[in-house]
């Protein structure tokens, strides 16, 4: 199989970008489609993954003194009537429970019976009943700042899924926060958009632009929304995180009071944040080859697979007795706060074992045989180089060297995800040139169509909409460190303070 085999995902990135994504989840064993139409069962090997992502992700919150909760699944109908524009942007993507138990009908078929009094909606973000619950939490300035956050489920009901980017129910984390002031509240967004981006780049090794979206992809109910916005491999963006300022909208909603210092009574200023598991649909599309998954060190499910190498029960018991005393020894290391996690694999299933375990995305693969345990080395392969790119190393410098060699891997994928981004990225001036990148028919080398447009925007949503409707290009966001630069709108030709980002999205 190895030597005939040029690649182990069929078809290629090149052939067909979406079911490329789709056959490499189902090689990797990461998860599958579930019974329920929209929903995913998440497999060990990619709810490990998500477990690493938690823990690193809730010791950043923790840190910046936020602590955990969790709030009904339900949320009554009356909760989202108060607030107009959030419902309405969430609206067509709500399931409904209107009853409470299940009677026989004729024929034995089970149909609904005892409507509810009230009608519910299965959580498709939190807001309004965390903010039923933050109104009884809250009456003086001193039980302020309150800084919740709950890891949860949530159902949006989607017409159109893919796993891990979009599916009718999801993994997350939603943050809420109630300030006794703007600034703070303000402030505590941008505190978030940064654990966020530090989260994404220093562990999922994908590079990101920090940005404000534009009035009409914000945030339903929202003042102002930060983001985090990352180039996948087809230069299409994907949304990582985002951060919400919603000032005292939410909080006159849900009558969210404290008294001042002064004495006065103030409506709280309130933020939400949150990130999902698209995270791991982000992650595959940045790194992943043709070959398969390729995991991050920092947040493997696991680091090392060992590979016995065997022909007879004798070369068996030694080669196995070295094996676990290397797994040991290995497992005794920490790496980025955790021991090293190394698993053994000792199936007699010829080489269809190491493109398991390639297709994976192991950070590292060990075989180690009679002839390797006799010289004490082993047989190194790095899922960032080629699989047939192995070297030698003696057992003692690759115990030694383990650690540094998987943060040569974490910063390799994160140098190789920003070159990408950066030969995909481009100012563009005017709209002749700027359908061009969009459309590839009318490039001289349509393979390259495409990706990041740093282009100006005059602010007039008609724009915007235009652009949108023609090409299917949206403004992903303005980067909060770009710096004033007076130039024409790329749409109408009006003047221009700064360039945006626009990209095709996921």
């Amino acid at each position: 199989m190895g030597k005939q085999q040029k690649n182990a995902i069929s078809p290629t990135r090149a052939e067909d970008y979406p079911e490329w994504y789709q056959q490499v989840i189902k090689a990797s064993d990461m998860a599958e489609r579930s019974p329920v139409r929209g929903c995913m069962v998440i497999k060990p090997w990619g709810y490990t993954l998500w477990e690493n992502i938690v823990a690193h992700m809730d010791g950043m919150f923790k840190a910046t003194g936020v602590k955990n909760a969790y709030f009904p699944l339900f949320i009554p109908v009356s909760f989202l009537e108060k607030e107009a524009e959030h419902v309405e942007g969430f609206a067509k993507e709500c399931a409904v429970v209107t009853h409470h138990r299940l009677e026989q009908g004729d024929g034995g078929k089970l149909i609904p019976g005892g409507p509810l009094t009230e009608p519910l909606v299965v959580r498709p973000t939190s807001e309004t009943i965390i903010g039923d619950s933050f109104s009884k939490w809250v009456s003086s300035y001193r039980d302020l700042p309150l800084l919740i956050n709950q890891w949860a489920n949530v159902v949006r009901w989607e017409m159109r899924t893919r796993i891990f980017l979009r599916t009718s129910e999801f993994l997350w984390q939603e943050g809420h926060t109630a300030h006794a002031t703007n600034a703070e509240a303000i402030e505590r967004t941008g505190m978030m958009l940064e654990v966020y981006a530090r989260m994404v780049e220093d562990y999922l090794a994908m590079p990101v632009i920090k940005g404000r979206k534009t009035a009409a992809e914000r945030f339903p109910g929202a003042v102002d929304t930060l983001c985090i916005e990352a180039m996948m491999q087809d230069r299409k963006a994907l949304q990582a995180g985002t951060s919400h300022f919603l000032g005292q909208n939410f909080a006159k909603a849900s009558n969210i009071r404290f008294q001042t210092e002064n004495e006065t009574e103030e409506f709280a200023w309130t933020t939400s944040w949150g990130t999902s598991t698209r995270m791991i649909g982000g992650m595959i599309m940045t790194h992943a080859d043709d070959d398969g998954v390729i995991m991050p060190p920092r947040v493997a499910p696991a680091h090392v697979v060992l590979l016995p190498i065997f022909r007879t029960p004798e070369d068996r018991r030694q080669v196995m007795d070295y094996v676990q005393k290397l797994a040991a020894a290995l497992r005794e290391i920490t790496y980025c706060h955790r021991p090293v996690v190394v698993e053994i694999d000792d199936r007699d299933i010829g080489g269809a074992r190491g493109w398991d375990w390639i297709k994976k995305g192991i950070p590292l693969r060990v075989e180690i045989g009679p002839r390797d345990m006799a010289q004490d080395s082993v047989f190194v392969g790095r899922r960032d180089h080629a699989h047939r790119d192995k070297k030698a190393m003696p057992r003692e410098a690759f115990v030694a060297e383990v650690t540094a060699i998987l943060d040569d891997i974490q910063n390799n994928l994160f140098q190789r995800a920003l070159l990408v981004r950066e030969e995909n990225t481009r100012q563009v001036d005017n709209r002749k040139d700027f359908y061009a990148w969009f459309t590839p028919k009318n490039m001289e080398k349509p393979e390259i169509h495409g990706g990041f447009a740093l282009s100006h925007w005059c602010g007039d949503r008609a724009c915007e909409a235009t652009i949108k409707e023609d090409l299917n290009v949206t403004i992903r966001c303005i980067p909060l460190d770009a710096s004033a630069e007076s130039g024409q709108c790329i749409c109408c030709g009006k003047p221009s303070e700064r360039r945006v980002v626009f990209a095709k999205a996921y």
